[in-house]
């Protein structure tokens, strides 16, 4: 799949992704490659700290979703549906989400950067903890890793991210994104 570069396009097809894999879930209490996560806590962590920020930064409050712990499915869904919406309206665009650790960043930049490169990269925590396919976008984990791995130390000291797990040199770029993010890419449960 080759993912689109533009904000709205970009986001509909990495949150479609993820859906498809939620939906292939059968044990949403199987353990995730993030320390004591289990599979449903990977939707949770996505649905939980992206309103708040969204909401802090701009005074933008997306609806209720369900509960993950009672519908991890639906519970992404909608709130997929309304990230998307807010991307699709047209008036987003010269909406600014101030941060006090980001500055004044246009609003469809800032939930790309910020949440839908999030989802990208749970995506993998989801697939990995339910037994499901994990590979990524190459093309995509390629352009992440350039963006990301001179800011290595930056990342690491951020509380963001676990420490970076060390793999082989001439790694995939999806092996090194992981290793660079603190995950384990052989991690199994």
């Amino acid at each position: 799949m080759t993912i689109p570069a533009d904000p709205p396009a970009r986001h509909r097809a990495i949150a479609g992704d993820f859906a498809a894999r939620t939906e292939r879930v059968t044990d949403w209490d199987a353990p995730s490659p993030v320390a004591d996560w289990r599979t449903r806590d990977v939707v949770r962590h996505l649905v939980d700290w992206f309103p708040s920020f969204l909401e802090h930064g701009t005074g933008i409050k997306l609806p209720d979703v369900p509960s993950p712990d009672d519908d991890p499915v639906g519970a992404w869904r909608e709130h997929a549906a309304n990230v998307q919406a807010l991307l699709d309206d047209p008036a987003s665009a010269d909406r600014v989400l101030s941060n006090q650790h980001t500055g004044d960043v246009p609003l469809p930049e800032a939930i790309d950067r910020f949440y839908t490169s999030d989802v990208f990269m749970h995506t993998w925590d989801l697939a990995r903890g339910a037994g499901l396919d994990d590979r990524l976008d190459p093309d995509e984990c390629a352009g992440m890793l350039a963006g990301m791995e001179p800011l290595a130390d930056l990342l690491a000291g951020s509380g963001q991210y676990g420490p970076r797990v060390p793999v082989a040199d001439d790694a995939d770029a999806q092996t090194r994104l992981l290793g660079l993010i603190g995950r384990d890419p052989s991690w199994s449960s």
